[in-house]
């Protein structure tokens, strides 16, 4: 039996997973988590083996939970599903120490392979990513990415909602976070995409096509 831990803010989501799996007889989700900060405390109480883990949850980023998820139990397996199909978070998520990366769109039958395919012991990443990443890791050259593609999906979410003319107030009750963690997130944007001002931040926004 394929026991997982779903981590995903969005309970509707989790609710999903768990419905996917309902007539999956070796897969069950046992436990549930909607924050970085959540899985951890799972992590340190719970009897699971993998951890299906939303790239975009509030709090700690996907990348620092899998570190230190396993510092704590160095078996645990992670499995990152994700809105964003971009290599270099794919990469970025196998270097951290998560064993797959499958995208939103991928249909049952991939989620389900996939997580098998991961407690086996082996690697997956989403058919739609799979030969780019390969050829990524086989060079051992990361692809030229745009500025914005460096930012975390948090910082990414700042900007796009920034770019739709929230307030930092706005942003941080969207998000479910502190004006003060929502201001942080825009100042590392801003600064990683050279802007000083959010005209600027608004202008490289139309500029360029921006994941949502």
């Amino acid at each position: 039996m394929i026991r997982l831990l779903a981590a995903d803010d969005h309970p509707i989501i989790r609710q999903g997973l768990k419905q996917i799996l309902e007539d999956t007889p070796d897969i069950v989700v046992v436990a549930e988590a909607s924050t970085g900060d959540e899985v951890l405390a799972q992590v340190g109480k719970g009897d699971f083996d993998l951890v299906i883990l939303d790239i975009s949850m509030p709090g700690k980023r996907w990348l620092d939970v899998i570190r230190e998820a396993r510092a704590i139990k160095p078996d645990l397996l992670f499995l990152v599903l994700s809105r964003h199909a971009e290599v270099q978070f794919a990469l970025e998520s196998l270097r951290a120490g998560a064993s797959g990366y499958l995208t939103k769109t991928s249909l049952v039958n991939e989620f389900i392979g996939a997580v098998r395919r991961v407690a086996s012991g082996s690697r997956y990443i989403s058919s739609d990513l799979a030969g780019d990443v390969a050829e990524a890791v086989g060079t051992g050259q990361r692809p030229h990415r745009q500025p914005h593609e460096l930012l975390s999906p948090n910082e990414l979410k700042v900007v796009r909602l920034i770019i739709e003319g929230k307030t930092i107030k706005q942003i941080a009750g969207e998000m479910s976070i502190s004006q003060s963690t929502a201001s942080t997130y825009k100042a590392r944007a801003m600064q990683k995409l050279d802007v000083k001002s959010d005209a600027d931040l608004i202008r490289y926004g139309l500029q360029h096509e921006i994941p949502e």
